[in-house]
């Protein structure tokens, strides 16, 4: 079995509409599809994390600190969320 892996990172978000959200040693459960060379790039990462928190109106996306380790994933199954390479 491969063994698992997770982004923890910081981050910055602004809103289009005013305010924004931070957040520190965040984390996100990988997949294969969203790595090149044992990385995720900071765009495809904001992406991920804007679906993954469902969030609207967003400016812009600013990752911090990022670093990936491996970990077991927190999400099975049906609830599981999709890699960030699954978005069209």
């Amino acid at each position: 079995m491969r063994p698992q892996r997770r982004v923890v990172f910081d981050f910055e978000i602004d809103f289009s509409n005013g305010g924004g959200l931070q957040g520190q040693d965040f984390r996100l459960d990988l997949h294969d599809a969203d790595m090149r060379d044992g990385d995720i790039d900071d765009g495809t990462l904001a992406r991920y994390l804007v679906r993954d928190l469902h969030l609207l109106m967003v400016g812009a996306v600013r990752i911090l600190r990022k670093r990936i380790i491996e970990e077991p994933h927190k999400r099975t199954g049906a609830g599981s969320a999709p890699s960030a390479a699954s978005e069209t």
